[in-house]
């Protein structure tokens, strides 16, 4: 077998088999396929495509380049949720912990943020003495007492993965359907879950510009999961505007507690029941949706899912402290208001601009080492709908430094004004 006559083969759009993507996978995890084959191989795939099968497979090759968890040892139904990431996406921060508090085993693995989309585990570092790293053992021992551990992922789980996705980012193929799904799925299925959330994010602050191809998507993720014996489901979620008000680390971990309390943002909260009510369904804990929703809900007015993130952040070396007190989160130096320059009703808000206007303040990486600043970012203070007058703050800049022009005239520029009312769709589809 020759690495040369497989590139040729997906060149020209024939099927490889199993054992031909096997080859190619585990010689290039070993250095026995080079860079510039294997980035042709990508090109001909970004091209030519992967059927089902052969996403399946090539998934199974990356699965197994490394360790997969035993989480056997783990009682219960054990569950985990990806993001494909967005603007103020802080779902894990309520979702595992709600989840954690109805019995479920919530086994996560996060990762950091890259660009304009934060990480789980930078929100959760700006929290004091947080630790992102367990061994295995501890891992599992922390699932079983309190229910839940979100942690990072270890270098021996899915290595194939990380050098993929470095080549990828460098020879414009991350924008490939099947490469994207078994990156994915290869993670997800090596964290050793029985139930998989997917909350697939459509619109301009999201890696999937469209509900076309956020369909394919999320229909190959499921199959893919399915052929594993996995209960799986993907909600399609708009991200044409930041979900909820806060953008930033600690402000997003901020608006997070505030919605265990019961007083989050309308949409990140419908978001949050939206994605654990599925996974309730799908760990047959609920018998439907209104159900699950309705478990959900108790679950905050009894502050159950707060009290398990403070079990979450106490038992991974945090001060469980700032969750009942969030006012002890270290401010940011400087507050600029931003005013509205129109009068009318928000029409849009560019969730691309917000989040890299947010990068630029610190609060993400515009390369992967760059130091993350916890306290800066963005809040809104209107939505897509709302009516605003002309002088009307419609955000506030939290900052470090006290020159924000440039960010200023970004966030200023993402809002879009009309004379009528409009209104979005937060959940766009839901894919079984």
């Amino acid at each position: 077998m020759r690495t040369l006559d497989l590139i040729i083969k997906k060149r020209s759009k024939e099927r490889l088999s199993k054992e031909e993507i096997r080859f190619l996978v585990d010689g290039y995890t070993k250095g026995e396929v080079p860079d510039y084959q294997m980035s042709a191989f990508l090109m001909a795939v970004y091209f030519q495509g992967m059927d089902e099968q052969e996403a399946s497979d090539l998934t199974e090759a990356m699965l197994y380049s490394g360790d997969v968890l035993d989480l056997s040892q783990i009682k219960g139904i054990k569950i985990d949720k990806h993001s494909t990431g967005g603007v103020g996406d802080k779902t894990s921060l309520v979702v595992g912990p709600l989840l954690a508090s109805l019995g479920i085993k919530v086994a996560k693995m996060s990762g950091r943020g890259l660009g304009h989309t934060g990480g789980t585990l930078d929100k959760l570092e700006s929290i004091p003495g947080y630790r992102i790293q367990l061994d295995e053992t501890s891992f599992i021992r922390q699932v079983n007492e309190i229910g839940i551990a979100l942690v990072g992922q270890t270098q021996e789980l899915v290595p194939a993965d990380k050098k993929l996705y470095a080549l990828r980012d460098v020879t414009g193929t991350v924008e490939s359907i099947p490469l994207i799904a078994s990156s994915i799925m290869s993670k997800k299925l090596a964290s050793g879950a029985d139930v998989i959330s997917l909350d697939v994010k459509v619109g301009s602050g999201a890696f999937m510009k469209n509900v076309e191809s956020a369909t394919k998507l999320a229909e190959l993720m499921v199959q893919i999961g399915k052929r594993f014996g996995k209960k799986i489901s993907a909600v399609l979620t708009n991200m044409d505007e930041p979900l909820g008000f806060a953008v930033g680390n600690s402000l997003e971990v901020i608006e997070a507690i505030q919605t265990l309390n019961g007083h989050g943002p309308k949409d990140f909260t419908e978001l949050c029941l939206e994605l654990a009510g599925h996974t309730l369904v799908d760990a047959q804990i609920a018998g439907n949706l209104e159900e699950a929703k309705k478990m959900l809900l108790a679950q905050i007015a009894n502050k159950e899912g707060l009290y398990t993130l403070k079990k979450l952040v106490e038992a991974q070396g945090g001060d469980g402290d700032y969750i009942l007190h969030p006012d002890r989160f270290t401010p940011a130096k400087y507050q600029k208001q931003i005013l509205s320059g129109s009068t009318g009703y928000v029409h849009h808000i560019d969730a691309l601009a917000i989040g890299n206007a947010a990068m630029l303040l610190g609060a993400g990486r515009a390369k992967m080492g760059d130091e993350i600043d916890h306290s800066v970012g963005i809040v809104l203070s209107c939505k897509v709908g709302d009516f605003v007058q002309k002088n009307d703050v419609i955000a506030t800049i939290y900052s470090n430094r006290e020159d924000v022009f440039a960010e200023e005239k970004m966030i200023a520029e993402a809002f879009c004004f009309q004379k009528d009312p409009t209104s979005s769709k937060l959940i766009l589809k839901v894919v079984k």
